[in-house]
């Protein structure tokens, strides 16, 4: 048996660190070599890396050579969202699986086509035998995107054409993915909450009859009760999340590691992995901590010279995590406003008037007026900041009762939709490995034998 502290930070680990940090390059040379940080001009324009056909982002228009920014708008297939949103909300229906297929096979499907399509998506929402017993209840993490990401890589041992890359098989394992990530997530949140903190564990089975958002609410609650409105948002909000462009963090990660021609499981991996950072999927867990932190702090949520002193503490470093930023506002490519958050709002008041949250919904209007201006003011910008989507998607999952640690996940569960198109789209167009550019700026050196260096 190891007597090892695999957790522990010893002073030799300390030392060695240090070494590690020592090696900072000079940040003058990034300019010198025109160095697209983060793949992104001086602008903050993303760099052209590809083309694609599955979503467009729309943030600025072109006026005489220059850049001039625009409400936001958001295109799935060349279709705009909000008006995909107002179709399926005419109709009464679900979407979710709708924008699925309009993702992967580029067309809105006839009524034959969804109704085909949803049924084949909930004969594969179902586990191998055993996997939750001997995958998912063992050894549960107390981070659900880790949880999601191991299941995922074990499904690989569950089929038998895991590295078939053609398209059939990749679209095959796709459509199982999306269908189990409600599954993976919310059975995965349930084994952990009953082996640390002792919760009653129940495991629901998913229902054929139910969309995905629906099922989301079924499986999770102990009662397996929701509202139509409850299902409705969630619905919206996987709508929202399923796509955004080949340059996200998450989907560029899914187009580079399938370039390789790699497995399935491993790409879906990968992106999982990369919208767990903070910087990515777990951004409106933080907007939901800022806001408690508001909630004490305010006594009253309508005056509006207390919530813009305690912004411009949150600027200067003074509040909440002293990060100096105010999560939930700005976005690297919208400027005047997120068509995604403008789409949630337009529900979130219905939601905060059946859970009795007007007054948190009315502080978090006042919150999304008020910090574009000191934010404006303080840091002497002036192409506009907006709300994003995740100032309101955390406060929408709040009120739905789903418990932070599913946050990230349900994007997940979301994403996949447009994971899965991308990957589809890089080995179908594809061919070479992509492999940026990175310049060495250290200087080469004479090798020195063991005996005669330094200590």
């Amino acid at each position: 048996m190891s007597d090892i502290n695999y957790t522990e930070i010893t002073p030799e680990i300390a030392e060695l660190a240090g070494k590690c940090t020592s090696n900072t390059i000079d940040s003058e040379l990034y300019t010198k070599y025109e160095v697209k940080r983060g793949l992104r001009d001086l602008n903050g324009r993303g760099v052209l890396t590809g083309l694609t056909e599955i979503s467009e982002i729309k943030s600025h228009t072109i006026e005489d050579l220059d850049y001039v920014p625009c409400d936001g708008k958001l295109f799935y297939r060349g279709y705009d969202v909000e008006e995909i949103v107002k179709g399926f909300l005419d109709d009464k229906r679900f979407g979710f699986e709708e924008v699925t297929y309009l993702l992967l096979f580029g067309k809105l499907p006839s009524i034959k086509e969804l109704d085909s399509f949803s049924a084949l998506l909930a004969r594969y929402r179902t586990l191998p035998t055993s996997f939750v017993r001997d995958i998912i209840m063992k050894a549960p993490s107390k981070d659900m995107m880790n949880t999601l990401a191991r299941s995922v890589l074990t499904l690989y041992s569950y089929d038998k054409a895991a590295d078939d890359i053609s398209i059939p098989n990749v679209l095959r394992q796709s459509l199982q993915l999306i269908s189990l990530f409600p599954i993976l997530s919310v059975y995965g949140y349930q084994a952990y909450k009953h082996y640390h903190d002792g919760e009653s564990l129940f495991i629901h089975t998913p229902d054929p009859t139910l969309s995905t958002a629906e099922n989301i609410l079924h499986i999770l609650r102990p009662d397996q009760k929701y509202t139509e409105l409850e299902a409705k948002i969630l619905d919206i909000a996987l709508v929202i999340h399923a796509e955004h462009g080949g340059g996200n963090n998450s989907t560029f990660t899914n187009h580079v590691v399938s370039s390789s021609g790699t497995d399935t499981y491993s790409a879906v991996a990968a992106s999982l992995g990369s919208l767990k950072g903070p910087k990515h999927g777990g951004a409106n867990i933080k907007v939901v901590q800022m806001f408690e932190d508001i909630k004490v702090n305010i006594k009253d949520w309508n005056d509006e010279d207390e919530i813009s002193a305690y912004l411009r503490k949150l600027l200067h470093k003074e509040a909440f995590d002293k990060s100096g930023l105010i999560y939930g506002m700005g976005h690297a490519v919208y400027s005047l406003s997120d068509p995604r958050a403008k789409i949630l709002k337009g529900f979130v008041e219905k939601l905060s008037v059946e859970k009795n949250m007007l007054n948190e919904f009315t502080l978090y209007s006042n919150v999304e007026r008020l910090a574009p201006l000191i934010i404006a003011d303080e840091r002497k910008m002036f192409k506009g900041v907006s709300a994003n989507v995740d100032f309101y998607s955390g406060f929408v999952y709040n009120m739905l009762g789903l418990p932070t640690e599913l946050y990230t996940p349900i994007f997940a569960i979301a994403r996949i939709s447009g994971w899965s198109a991308h990957r589809l789209e890089e080995l179908t167009n594809g061919g070479k490995i992509i492999r940026p550019a990175y310049k060495n700026v250290a200087p080469h050196k004479p090798y020195v034998n063991l005996s005669s260096r330094e200590l």
